[in-house]
């Protein structure tokens, strides 16, 4: 089958990682990538590395991209869109599509559709939601860690959160330690958007590090949250993120105390076995390295004890894993094709 796929915010950092992973999918066709800002310019002026991929395509506005499908078509749509933005351009987009009797199943990057009511996420952002009647039909988690979807579509939890949530859950699952964790992360500089700022201005980041929002990073409450849906366990997460002077990957270290001295192969046996059927995920004998998951779907995960502390390590790329290959990792699911279609590419060593 061939599925006709369209990625709103497609100029974004996250949008142009997803028309990669869309041009080497065997279902997935590009039929519009779509940007207000952009509109009418070649993808390839906005992304040269894509220039043999899609040398004579052009952004398309908001408003004409529908009409390229065919009416009764089946449609895999992308939202690469801000927080706070996307709820109201994939709501304008289903819309649309119902004119035209399309399939469509949705997959948003965004924290649009991360909680399970307008209320949770107003009160972590301080803006109001702009399509509460869709929230019911999101379902949001790690892939790795959700069995039954239970909905038509899916939000795919922040780079941060995912980080985390592939250290935490499984951990929490076992209740070989107790419900208080402590995190640190170090996530690289494309995980704070294309728009440049401070915090991505190369004098600033370069060799540089540093903290900040510590225990008051607005992704606390939707990883507490998320580890409650996958495991049942409630947690408390003590995070401290940190800018690092790269590009991409985010490399988190889980740290928690045991219920009782455990050894050290227990650790590894309860990770092993939790992702033993996830192709994505490999807990390694030795520690995690981002150059060895950079430009991937892949995640590696390593743990340590001593007495009774547990620190578990998990290295990923923040704009596939953690954004836009999970969230391809969603639409093969919902389309219920193998979950590694078009995401089987070996990271490219020594980046």
């Amino acid at each position: 089958m061939s599925i006709d796929t369209v990625v709103l915010g497609a100029s974004g950092y996250v949008g142009g990682e997803l028309l990669r992973l869309i041009n080497a999918h065997p279902e997935f066709r590009l039929t519009a990538a779509v940007s207000t800002s952009r509109n009418g310019q070649f993808i390839s002026s906005v992304f040269p590395h894509l220039a043999n991929n899609y040398a004579d395509e052009l952004f398309l506005g908001p408003d004409t991209w529908v009409d390229r499908i065919e009416s009764g078509a089946n449609l895999a749509l992308f939202s690469a869109a801000p927080h706070g933005t996307s709820a109201s351009i994939v709501a304008a987009a289903l819309e649309s599509t119902a004119q035209r009797n399309l399939n469509v199943h949705v997959v948003d990057s965004s924290a649009d559709f991360r909680y399970g009511s307008a209320a949770q996420f107003e009160s972590v952002y301080g803006i109001k939601h702009q399509a509460p009647e869709l929230l019911g039909k999101f379902f949001c988690g790690v892939p790795e860690q959700v069995s039954d979807i239970g909905a038509t579509h899916a939000g795919h939890p922040g780079c941060f959160a995912t980080a985390v949530l592939l250290a935490a859950v499984p951990l929490a699952q076992s209740g070989l330690a107790t419900s208080e964790m402590f995190v640190t992360a170090i996530t690289g500089s494309t995980g704070s958007g294309r728009s440049p700022q401070a915090g991505t201005h190369h004098p600033e980041r370069h060799n540089n590090l540093y903290a900040y929002k510590a225990l008051s990073h607005r992704h606390v409450p939707e990883i507490e949250s998320l580890i409650t849906k996958a495991c049942g366990r409630e947690a408390t997460v003590n995070f401290v993120p940190h800018s690092g002077p790269f590009a991409r990957g985010i490399y988190v270290t889980l740290q928690a105390r045991l219920a009782k001295e455990t050894p050290a192969g227990e650790i590894a046996e309860v990770f092993q076995t939790y992702y033993g059927n996830s192709p994505f995920v490999r807990f390694v004998d030795d520690v995690p390295r981002l150059k060895d998951i950079v430009v991937s779907n892949y995640c590696h995960l390593g743990a340590t004890v001593r007495e009774r502390t547990v620190v578990v390590m998990c290295a990923i790329d923040n704009l596939v894993k953690g954004s836009a290959g999970g969230a391809v990792q969603w639409m093969n699911r919902l389309w219920s094709l193998p979950e590694t279609s078009g995401l089987l590419s070996a990271p490219p060593a020594w980046t």
